[in-house]
């Protein structure tokens, strides 16, 4: 497998804290498994891990918190685009506060 040493400065985002370098182009799942990070969410029954399953965007397997963002698909978000993602968990909303709609 080639690495992605010979990368520019500057064409990186972190994941879960770990700078990951990726190539001009190349999507988010592309670059964490050319990292062998092969998964990247876990389910929100059994905490199972998941990654790349279809690759183009069809399923939803390789879902991940994108700036902040959850549930999007590592598989078709370019790299060049994001700043930080990190390992969603369930169903991505977990941390969202809920509002009761009586303090209205």
């Amino acid at each position: 497998m080639t690495r992605p040493d010979h990368v520019g400065p500057g064409l990186g985002f972190t994941f879960d804290g770990r700078r990951i370098h990726h190539r001009p182009g190349q999507t988010v799942g592309a670059a964490l498994v050319e990292h062998d990070i092969l998964a990247w969410r876990t389910t929100r029954h059994d905490g199972r891990p998941r990654g790349l399953f279809c690759g183009i965007g069809v399923c939803f397997d390789c879902l991940v918190t994108v700036d902040g963002i959850p549930n999007q698909r590592a598989c078709v978000v370019l790299a060049d685009e994001v700043e930080e993602i990190t390992t969603q968990s369930g169903s991505g909303h977990d941390r969202l506060a809920l509002r009761d709609p009586a303090d209205d």
